[in-house]
């Protein structure tokens, strides 16, 4: 009897010690790799989709913001992106108020127990509440992006002149940053990933952010041929566009 409550100690120790050393470790490869993201956006921007989709929409609302354009392709566009954020808002919120739900009734049911199944129901509810953090923010950074839309498709349909780039430059800089707190919705939807398999051990969390962070990095990071063919793409956008203001003055 009392061998068996010495190896189920030993066991339990054995799992502290590798969730020790294997969680920061793998927190560390994804904390490593989104630090490097994030110099690369902001040295090399086209080296990365974010930073390339930022220029994508900028150049957008330039093209978008001529007089002789209609502002109904802006309105319907941006109408797909605020969907999108609400879906993800109202998934966030649900999946925390369920993850809420789920440690209370577990906090109210284990208040009797041992001393050491208290402590493994303590690292459980740690565990969750990371999860509930994760779910948090992506509700929260959501939220800013619906903000940022909205407010993008007032100003896309504002009459703005072609000598006023001051205004077609706040409206692409409110819309990039709907598009960035987006994108930092979806990094906390993918933490939440390795988050919940660490509820099953240090193991499967470190192996998913490992291979979490090789599969952002061909997801985030873009080919010389895709450089190429946009900017292939927008050098001749930029002489369709000047050939039509061209033939409209003529």
């Amino acid at each position: 009897m009392h061998m068996g409550q010495n190896s189920k100690i030993i066991m339990e120790r054995g799992g502290m010690q590798l969730e020790m050393v294997l969680v920061p470790l793998g927190m560390g490869v994804l904390l490593g790799y989104h630090f490097w993201l994030l110099f690369t956006i902001i040295n090399n921007p086209r080296r990365t989709v974010i930073g390339l989709n930022a220029e994508s929409r900028h150049k957008w609302v330039f093209c978008l913001m001529d007089p002789l354009k209609n502002g109904v392709l802006a309105i319907q566009t941006l109408r797909n992106n605020i969907m999108a954020s609400t879906l993800l808002a109202t998934t966030a919120i649900t999946l925390s108020s369920l993850i809420s739900v789920y440690v209370g009734n577990n906090q109210t049911s284990s208040s009797g127990l041992i001393l050491m199944e208290y402590k493994s129901s303590s690292v459980s509810s740690v565990k969750f509440f990371a999860i509930l953090v994760c779910f948090l923010v992506a509700f929260l950074c959501n939220l800013q992006s619906i903000r940022y839309y909205a407010h993008a498709s007032f100003l896309l349909t504002v009459p703005i002149y072609r000598d006023k780039k001051e205004a077609i430059e706040y409206a692409a800089t409110n819309l990039n940053r709907g598009g960035f707190f987006w994108s930092l919705g979806l990094r906390a939807f993918y933490l939440s990933f390795p988050l919940f398999l660490w509820v099953f051990g240090a193991i499967p969390m470190f192996l998913c952010c490992c291979v979490m962070s090789i599969v952002l990095y061909f997801l985030d990071t873009t080919s010389s041929f895709t450089r190429d063919l946009y900017d292939h793409t927008t050098s001749v956008e930029d002489m369709e566009s000047n050939i039509d203001r061209q033939t409209l003055l003529l």
